[in-house]
């Protein structure tokens, strides 16, 4: 084992830096993860209790250390249950940047000589039917996947299987239908299935945002999907990708948008977090009130 330098007793080697690296990476992707949500409160009262459980453990106080010692044993099991959704979200994380991932490059080498899908389809009548929902102030909320159906999603509402179309979508989302309450998902051209139930993100949000904004960055946090929003109040378009939001596009923006996440191409960097959006808005109005 090669030793870089010595810090008093302790011999600090090559693997030693490595290790600090990646635990290094490893905690930086649990706090992105977590930021922003309850479940960082709930984390900081874990590790609050464990400090302190180190502490009357070092004081050898034995009815305390005894007591904490029983909550910690269980501790593991509990924070499964706690934190469930945002283990769920980091093995999404670790499966979409996997060796074997759709989007990774050592995939396409390792099997160059399976044909990759094309996920590409006519997207005019998601365009078309986003204008006409705009201009009359519609809400609409639509999830486009280019991996998989998201089959359990689609049986939490009803079941289409239809060809996609301006027509449809827009009958879809009228007030007076019975489809219109939920989203649609749409996947290889298809409308799978309408008036589908979304998990609503547990992140705060600008106040601006009501509960189809919530629906929609909660269901891009725990798929690969992207999702487009319409407003009922305003008519502005939005889309919500990786827990991240894009609001106030331009029809181009959103085609080319689509475009280029259907061709796999990487438009994640295009997204704001939800943060960076609040503090460009709150300098906005300050200039605004300045002026």
């Amino acid at each position: 084992m090669t030793f870089l330098f010595k810090i008093g007793f302790l011999d600090v080697s090559i693997v030693n830096m490595i290790d600090i690296a990646l635990v290094s990476m490893l905690l930086y992707q649990v706090y992105k993860l977590l930021k922003g949500s309850v479940a960082i409160k709930i984390f900081l009262g874990f590790l609050s209790i464990y400090l302190i459980y180190l502490l009357v453990l070092a004081l050898r106080m034995e009815l305390l250390s005894s007591i904490l010692g029983q909550f910690m044993g269980v501790g593991v099991l509990a924070a499964i249950i706690i934190f469930a959704p945002e283990i769920r979200k980091f093995l999404l994380l670790i499966g979409r940047s996997s060796l074997l991932s759709s989007d990774n490059i050592w995939r396409d080498i390792l099997f160059f000589w399976k044909k990759k899908d094309d996920t590409s389809f006519n997207i005019n009548p998601i365009i078309e039917a986003s204008k006409t929902l705009a201009g009359s102030n519609t809400g609409a909320l639509m999830v486009i996947s280019k991996s998989t159906e998201l089959k359990f999603y689609a049986e939490s509402g009803d079941i289409l299987d239809a060809e996609l179309s301006k027509r449809l979508l827009i009958s879809i989302f009228n007030k007076y239908s019975p489809l219109h309450d939920g989203a649609v998902i749409i996947h290889n051209g298809k409308i799978k299935a309408a008036r589908c139930i979304l998990p609503v993100t547990e992140r705060e949000v600008p106040a601006q945002f009501g509960l189809r904004h919530r629906a929609g960055i909660g269901m891009s946090e725990t798929t690969d999907s992207l999702v487009l929003i319409v407003s009922e109040e305003t008519g502005q378009i939005s889309m919500a990708k990786n827990g991240k939001i894009l609001h106030n596009m331009s029809f181009q923006e959103v085609r080319e948008t689509l475009n280029d996440y259907l061709a796999n191409h990487d438009v994640n960097e295009r997204f704001e977090d939800l943060e960076e959006y609040e503090m460009k808005k709150r300098r906005k109005m300050a200039m605004t009130s300045k002026s």
